[in-house]
């Protein structure tokens, strides 16, 4: 009775060791799971100017540093008061991108022909703008600065 009850405790211990073995994953393995779940097209923290730094929720964010920078723009774009001989009612494109570093930069600009004929130096006066932006901290993605390029609609209206 005692040799069976010894059999059967050693054959319960050897089988049952191999449910407590761990699997090892792999660090590729451990990649591959992240870089499927990750969105690559969004960022855990938006660009900021000073007075939007503090806000937690992304739209707000996002919403704080747009008004900003329009605002900025604006101010600067009314300073020139260009001399136009027709009217004008129209809407540019303007790529910005933010560096890793938080430095502006222009990317591209969609600019209508008949705006350029109108204002020559329009896209002059917007690098300008950009040129002189205050201070930006960068977006991050987990904790890490990242480069974003933002489309922005400048609205063009001269009578």
């Amino acid at each position: 009775m005692k040799k069976t009850l010894l059999l059967i405790f050693l054959a319960f211990l050897f089988s049952s060791c191999e449910e407590f073995q761990t699997r090892k994953i792999s660090s590729e393995e451990i990649l591959v799971e992240e870089t499927r779940d990750f969105n690559w097209h969004e960022v855990d923290q938006y660009p900021a100017f000073a007075e939007c730094r503090n806000i937690s929720e992304v739209e707000a964010a996002k919403t704080c540093f747009g008004n900003k920078v329009s605002q900025y723009f604006f101010s600067r774009l009314e300073a020139k008061q260009p001399v136009v001989t027709s009217e004008i009612d129209d809407t540019l494109y303007l790529y910005l991108k933010i560096s890793e570093k938080g430095i502006p930069a222009i990317d591209s600009m969609e600019i209508d022909s008949l705006v350029l004929e109108q204002l020559p130096d329009i896209r002059t006066w917007l690098v300008q703008s950009v040129d002189s932006l205050p201070k930006i901290y960068p977006a991050t993605k987990r904790g890490i600065p990242v480069k974003t390029t933002f489309r922005m609609p400048v609205v063009i209206k001269a009578e």
